[in-house]
């Protein structure tokens, strides 16, 4: 029986080793099954807040059940060890060996980094996925973020989100000149051109920050979450879609140096992992988010409604001026523009015939 689970252990290794990593996979020391490697990983979220805190957990338990205990993960949730936008950083400079945020947050330090994660009116979850590992997407990724010592890896997505909570309807672009809300990433630059003033805060700031005025909208993530965070009790109207985000792509990067101290295995075991927590996370969205919504609106009143059509025409036509102007800013971002918007432009008919066209006949 000991044999037998031995086998099966070498057997299940090598079969992680087979399933495929990209270009940083393949330069590990030499085997050593005896060194325990003591790992931190610092987060953007909160411990154990619903999809993303523990969707970091997961991932840390993972790696530490898939490796056999030869990788052990301490985790630091928003401001434990960094602050939740410091995680760059602190994974960059060796402070800790793994980051699990969201690319969009590093555009200070990098242009190309909202394509990372999503684009308005851009990929889907499953699309970005695609792309990614089928579409030379992660390459470029890889490409971006190796003069900063880092690799980075998908580790899940929120699938497609709704477009905020207001507290004033939405009737016309008109109602959203003024307007102080919370926006991340290239949606932000679409707000400023529509005359509204997004402002970028972390999730643990934003039921404050609406509770007090700081700000008049909030847009985070979905369901699952705001009715985690609240924020039924500080808005009434909640607007869909989230034509700003849909498919909104989580990371998790490891420090270059610390992951060429792996040996090959255990190399091929955390970029698995990775794949899995992908994999995992946009499926906890999808199963959990429909829930919360019926919570919302049966329990706590929400007022659910959908941004005017003329509005979402609007917000498309500016959306497309900013991708663009993003792309210009160098040759980098031109390079992953192109890929990403080749790469749409050769699934989006396939997309279209098959997903959309079986879900509006199911809508029938």
């Amino acid at each position: 029986m000991k044999r037998r689970h031995l086998l099966a252990g070498i057997a299940a290794v090598a079969g992680v080793g087979l399933s495929g990593c990209q270009s940083s996979c393949d330069e590990g020391v030499s085997l050593d099954r005896e060194t325990v490697f003591h790992w931190k990983m610092v987060t953007s979220w909160p411990q154990n807040f619903p999809g993303l805190g523990t969707g970091a957990r997961d991932l840390a338990q993972l790696i530490e059940q898939m490796s056999g205990g030869r990788i052990k993960i301490t985790l630091y949730g928003a401001g434990e060890l960094v602050g939740p936008f410091e995680v760059f950083d602190a994974v960059s400079q060796g402070r800790a060996e793994l980051g699990h945020s969201t690319p969009y947050y590093w555009k200070g330090k990098l242009a190309c980094a909202d394509f990372f994660t999503v684009v308005p009116m851009g990929l889907t979850a499953e699309e970005m996925n695609a792309w990614f590992y089928y579409g030379g997407g992660l390459a470029l990724w890889e490409e971006a973020y190796k003069p900063f010592g880092l690799i980075p890896n998908p580790a899940g997505n929120s699938g497609t989100q709704m477009g905020g909570w207001f507290n004033r309807e939405i009737n016309s672009l008109a109602d959203m000149k003024g307007l102080k809300i919370r926006m991340p990433g290239l949606g932000a630059e679409v707000y400023s051109k529509i005359g509204a003033v997004p402002v970028n805060l972390p999730g643990t700031e934003l039921y404050q920050a609406m509770q007090t005025g700081v700000i008049d909208a909030v847009e985070y993530v979905g369901p699952y979450n705001d009715l985690a965070l609240g924020f039924h009790r500080v808005a009434k109207f909640y607007y869909s879609p989230g034509w700003q985000e849909p498919g909104s792509a989580i990371e998790c990067m490891i420090n270059a140096k610390a992951f060429a101290q792996l040996p090959a295995d255990l190399q091929s075991i955390v970029r698995n992992a990775m794949k899995v927590a992908n994999l995992m996370m946009l499926s906890e969205y999808t199963a959990r988010n429909q829930q919360a919504l019926v919570t919302l609106v049966e329990k706590h009143g929400v007022q659910l409604r959908r941004f005017p059509d003329d509005v979402l025409g609007e917000l498309k036509r500016y959306s497309a001026e900013v991708v663009e102007a993003a792309a210009a800013r160098d040759p980098l971002s031109q390079r992953v523009w192109a890929s990403q918007k080749a790469f749409r432009d050769q699934v989006a008919p396939w997309t279209g015939l098959s997903l959309k066209s079986f879900l509006d006949l199911r809508e029938l």
